[in-house]
């Protein structure tokens, strides 16, 4: 609605919907809701019932705006709209006061819970008497984002509005840096705490206390973050904390002499899975608590061995963890404490599921699988392979494990992804997915590797018109975004998962649309390699190679008229066009989006560059291609929203830009759009982009030739 936010529940049977919440939601903070186990009642933030008209803006300011150094290094990026005024205040708070509620879904009644409070999040217990509340808190701040402010997270009763414990509290995080000695000071802290999956209370991790006669100021007998402790150490103890969560209602489950990065549960809590973690090396283990004194292996592996790894585990909410890849490193899958594991129906087995990796993705494509493990053997059993006969096919829910009952997934290059429910080998297609752009989706492609001088290796995709004839020369549009890299087998490490046989994807801003103009879209991986924290010492260098050796190659392979060249991006591909068309030659045409054009105004970092600028001046200078604006060779375009929120990207940066090149004699261009963040998003700002980004293209690369005739190029 446009002036109000409601819940509706929808009824799958008749696909019909009734709103089920009469007052409207408070989405500022707290933006999503959470159902009762029972799916009786839904626990949400609303509108407080009596709530103050919204503050008015003073008609004259009340004084200067303040704002004070703190002690200490504060180095925060440069954030946009942060607070600066009481009146500024007034209004966050006013936004972000709701009231909690637990709504009864068939009555559509609210019970209001407790007083209405700045709440950031809800998280009901299972049998929805109790429920861990985030609060955020006063004071705030002029000089760091919202995200950053204080918070508490306390345990509220959602019968009486009681709070019966707070169970964190988060100072407000100003940036000042930490110079503390190491020592672990918060030890004793809990740890992973979520609701355990059978109603029994809070589950944590927490090191057993240290005996009375030890001596505070030796050393500490844990090692980092992750590792197994020195011999000697506190053990490592999982929690349950039952109502009324008191300090007489703590409850030891099971006690490890070794560290515990993760815990969850089985549904019914009779087994608990550990996570451990020793340098690179994950492993996990079960425990059946009704005989602890044992524990199962499930899993162990190398963490950085994408092609090794064996699957992570299912949940019981037919959720299934996201492949393994250079994301999810660290073994990855299945969510919290508070999330179920699932387990067969005699309670002996799990199951894994995940994706096999071939060697070189670019010859064969990755295969999803599903395995059913026996808890105390390990034995293994295949329950689902997915096909890599050109195609990708991959579970996308669970929804009877025992019975072998899913959703998949199957898509292929040409074809879009559709659903279906397989049972005992039958399909039944459940979706009628529509291609809307067939002929985008067929248009020829190439994937190849290029080399550079000094030896490294990246990956070029370039799409050519559905109509292409080998021989014939186009006018070329590269799309990049370059990211940093410490050696190759840092770059390769990305692209082993590559899938071959996925569908292609094409947002509304997609650059491969100009094949249908005539256009060849390039998108050349721009890798910007050196020493960790010192990739950008090399970056005009590399830059300039990158793209040098992709259009030799394209060239080489007869492709490309290298004398119609254009070259865009957005956010940091903005400002890598912009650096591109001041340090090379190459270009003729350039658009540059949402981009920041001048690193002093980011002194405290940008991007993946750590050091300030005052630690690494030349390099900031050297990055900034408003100072070598009067190099500028070729039309630039440059579009930017108004309201751009992103860090580091103040809309303020184009106009400046434009500015200097206005008075530099250079050809520019520039489009403002209102109320636009990040990222262009309305259909007006699409289509109006689209339109005149073609034309930019036409006019100083030229139209491209017909289909059927060649040109030579030169």
């Amino acid at each position: 609605f446009p002036d109000a936010t409601y819940i509706y529940v929808a009824d799958p049977a008749s696909g019909r919907a009734r709103r089920v919440t009469r007052s409207p939601v408070l989405a500022t903070l707290a933006t999503d809701f959470a159902w009762t186990a029972d799916g009786a009642s839904i626990v949400t933030v609303l509108v407080p019932e009596h709530r103050a008209f919204r503050p008015v803006a003073p008609a004259r300011p009340a004084g200067p705006q303040v704002k004070q150094t703190l002690e200490g290094e504060n180095r925060l990026r440069t954030y946009a709209s942060l607070m600066a005024t009481p009146y500024d205040e007034a209004l966050l708070e006013w936004h972000a006061t709701g009231q909690l509620a637990v709504v009864d879904v068939e009555r559509r009644r609210a019970r209001p819970v407790g007083e209405p409070a700045m709440i950031q999040s809800v998280d009901p217990s299972p049998d929805g008497h109790w429920a861990r509340v985030t609060r955020m808190v006063k004071p705030f701040s002029t000089i760091v984002p919202v995200r950053n402010f204080g918070r508490v997270e306390e345990l509220w009763d959602l019968t009486t509005g009681a709070v019966v414990a707070r169970l964190h509290e988060t100072p407000m995080n100003v940036g000042v840096r930490d110079d503390d000695d190491g020592d672990d000071d918060g030890a004793e802290e809990r740890r992973g705490l979520a609701w355990r999956p059978d109603g029994a209370g809070l589950t944590f991790l927490q090191r057993a206390p240290a005996p009375e006669a030890a001596d505070s100021t030796g050393p500490e007998a844990d090692a980092e973050e992750g590792g197994e402790g020195r011999r000697g150490g506190r053990p490592d103890r999982v929690m349950l904390w039952r109502p009324p969560f008191d300090s007489t209602s703590l409850e030891v489950v099971y006690e490890s002499p070794r560290r515990i990065q993760s815990h969850r549960f089985s549904e019914d809590a009779s087994v608990l899975f550990l996570q451990r973690r020793q340098g690179g090396r994950v492993s996990e283990a079960a425990v059946f608590l009704a005989d602890p004194g044992e524990e199962h292996p499930i899993v162990d592996y190398d963490a950085d061995d994408l092609l090794a790894h064996p699957g992570s585990l299912v949940s019981a909410d037919g959720s299934l963890p996201a492949p393994p890849g250079p994301r999810f490193f660290g073994g990855g899958g299945g969510g919290g404490a508070g999330t179920a594991v699932q387990l067969s129906a005699d309670g002996e087995h799990v199951f894994l599921y995940g994706v096999r990796y071939h060697e070189d993705p670019m010859e064969e494509g990755p295969v999803a699988f599903l395995d059913r493990v026996a808890i105390r053997t390990g034995e293994k059993t295949r329950v689902f392979e997915g096909s890599n006969d050109g195609v990708w096919e991959r579970l996308t829910a669970v929804l009877d494990i025992d019975a072998g009952s899913f959703v998949l997934t199957r898509e292929s290059p040409t074809e879009v992804a559709q659903s279906y429910r397989v049972e005992n080998g039958s399909e039944v297609r459940l979706t009628d997915n529509l291609d809307p752009t067939p002929d985008v989706t067929a248009a020829p492609r190439e994937r190849f590797v290029v080399e550079r001088p000094d030896g490294f290796r990246f990956l070029v995709n370039v799409t050519l018109p559905p109509d292409y004839r080998p021989g014939t020369r186009l006018p070329a549009m590269f799309w990049f975004y370059p990211r940093e890299y410490e050696d190759q087998d840092n770059y390769d490490e990305r692209g082993r998962t590559y899938n071959r046989n996925a569908f292609p994807r094409f947002g509304t801003r997609s650059m491969q649309y100009l094949v249908r103009l005539g256009y060849a879209v390039v998108e050349p991986d721009a890798p910007i390699v050196g020493p960790a924290g010192k990739q950008n010492n090399h970056y005009e260098h590399d830059l300039r190679n990158n793209l040098a050796v992709v259009i030799d190659s394209l060239d080489a392979r007869g492709l490309i008229d290298r004398g119609r060249l254009g070259i865009g991006g957005h956010s940091y591909g903005a400002f890598s066009t912009v650096n591109a068309m001041v340090h090379t030659p190459f270009f003729k045409a350039g658009i540059a989006g949402d981009g920041n054009y001048n690193r002093t105004f980011t002194p405290m970092s940008f991007q993946n560059e750590r050091r300030l600028l005052w630690e690494a001046r030349d390099v900031y200078l050297g990055m900034s291609p408003f100072l070598y604006a009067d190099q500028l060779t070729g039309a630039l375009l440059l579009y930017h929203g108004l309201h751009d929120q992103n860090v580091g990207t103040d809309p303020d940066h184009s106009p400046r830009l434009f500015h200097a090149l206005n008075g530099l004699g250079k050809e520019a261009a520039m489009y403002l759009y209102p109320y636009e963040d990040h990222g262009p998003a309305a259909r007006e700002t699409i289509l109006d982009l689209w339109a005149r980004w073609t034309a930019w293209l036409d006019t100083h690369l030229g139209r491209p030739t017909p289909a059927g005739e060649v040109t030579t190029g030169g």
